[in-house]
């Protein structure tokens, strides 16, 4: 049986990430990325908005997402196509949120965030959407709240996911690394560290510790075990009593062709990036819509909580009312160009929710290494993440994120963890 030095576990874009890292700084370690697909990046990874913004109230998130976007940014000066589009992002606020988020929105400026803002008669000027929905009975009985303010962030917008994950894959195969697919890791080995050959060990007085993972191919052996495998993190780690707070969440996307005139011209709206098309826009109650102009359509999406259960799903299906009854109903009211419009196609994926902070963890325990609880925003931090776990592997208190920048390794942890509440949440 082989001996490896690392076993990475799932080759979405953070499993990927991290072994490429791995691999760059240990040119010596035998590292081996497992994944139950049988290509790189075709779990939720594939499924992804593939949206990325420098616009975060939190410091932990805003050094994650910026010095992984600086990277993203290296990696397609330097040749490689990403297909980064700085599309923007236009938020939409109802006056009680703009009001309580207007300090905050000050204090990023300070920090370098741009942005402009505009009132509600020039958003209805530049893309035609209505402003005014509070008096409508439907919409009062929706909740929905008048638009404020419009925020333009800048510096925002979409890359391409198979475009990025081919690059670390190649990446990690050049630097010598190994990957398996259609490998299904379905456990995690633990042994004692002073085997006697007793069945069911180890035993309580015993010292256990992780020697690799099971799988549908038989056991692979490591030194180290790095579990970055999304949604599928606790259903691994629970039956070895390691807690991680991260929960499987559906979320799904909702494909509308811009077959109309109202709609080409929303999609292909002009003047407000050098795209010359709608930004991404989250409307006052969190409903976003992507221009999605390889498709020339749009993609609508609402990250519902409370009471969707944390379901664990290997093919997760969208369901055809909360289009029907939630996001169209929701949609025509601020933009009635999608008052006709019929759902061209959808799809679902998976959240790797973070419970406690809606923000990535990253500990070691027993020789086992998890990153995961991206919540949402993985692409948009794959490459600081990456860095992390590799300094984590190394045993460095500090990781050296691109473009020099330092990173203290247990901030993200669940024993020492240091991170600061994130307030612009879509």
């Amino acid at each position: 049986m082989t001996q490896y030095d690392a076993v990475v576990v799932g080759a979405g874009i953070i499993g990927l990430a991290t072994a490429y890292h791995i691999q760059q700084k240990n040119p010596q370690d035998k590292i081996l990325l497992i994944d139950k697909m049988p290509a790189a990046g075709q779990g939720n990874t594939s499924k992804s908005a593939a949206m990325f913004r420098i616009s975060f109230s939190s410091p932990t998130n805003l050094t994650l997402v910026r010095t992984s976007t600086k990277f993203y940014d290296e990696v397609q000066r330097q040749g490689t196509d990403l297909k980064i589009r700085r599309t923007g992002y236009l938020w939409l606020f109802n006056g009680d949120k703009y009001n309580e988020l207007e300090p905050v929105l000050e204090e990023m400026k300070k920090n370098g965030l741009e942005y402009t803002l505009f009132d509600p008669d020039e958003l209805e000027k530049k893309i035609k959407i209505n402003t005014k929905v509070s008096q409508d009975e439907e919409s009062q009985m929706m909740g929905l709240t008048d638009v404020h303010k419009g925020v333009l962030v800048p510096n925002a917008g979409s890359i391409g996911v198979d475009s990025l994950v081919k690059f670390y894959e190649l990446g990690f195969r050049k630097l010598s690394g190994e990957i398996s697919y259609n490998t299904e890791a379905y456990g995690i080995t633990v042994e004692s560290d002073t085997p006697l050959g007793i069945s069911g060990e180890p035993y309580f007085w015993q010292k256990p510790k992780i020697t690799g993972v099971k799988t549908n191919k038989g056991e692979i052996k490591a030194k180290k075990t790095i579990i970055a495998a999304g949604a599928w993190v606790s259903s691994l780690l629970r039956p070895i009593g390691i807690p991680t707070y991260v929960e499987p969440i559906k979320r799904q996307i909702f494909s509308i062709k811009a077959n109309t005139q109202e709609l080409k011209e929303l999609l292909h709206v002009e003047g407000l990036n050098p795209v010359n098309c709608l930004p991404f826009t989250i409307l006052t109650n969190g409903l976003y819509i992507k221009p999605a102009l390889e498709e020339d359509a749009f993609w609508l999406c609402y990250s519902d909580g409370f009471p969707r259960g944390f379901n664990l799903e290997d093919n997760p299906q969208s369901e055809e009312n909360f289009y029907n009854y939630g996001i169209h109903q929701v949609v025509t009211k601020y933009f009635p160009q999608f008052k006709n419009a019929q759902l061209y196609t959808s799809f679902a994926g998976l959240y790797a929710l973070n419970t406690l902070d809606k923000q990535p963890v990253i500990f070691e325990q027993n020789g086992l290494i998890v990153v995961g609880g991206l919540s949402g925003s993985g692409i948009m931090k794959a490459d600081s993440m990456g860095r992390i776990a590799t300094a984590l592997y190394n045993g460095e208190e500090t990781a050296m994120l691109f473009g020099d920048e330092q990173f203290k390794v247990s901030d993200l942890s669940l024993k020492n963890r240091k991170v600061v509440p994130e307030k612009m949440v879509i």
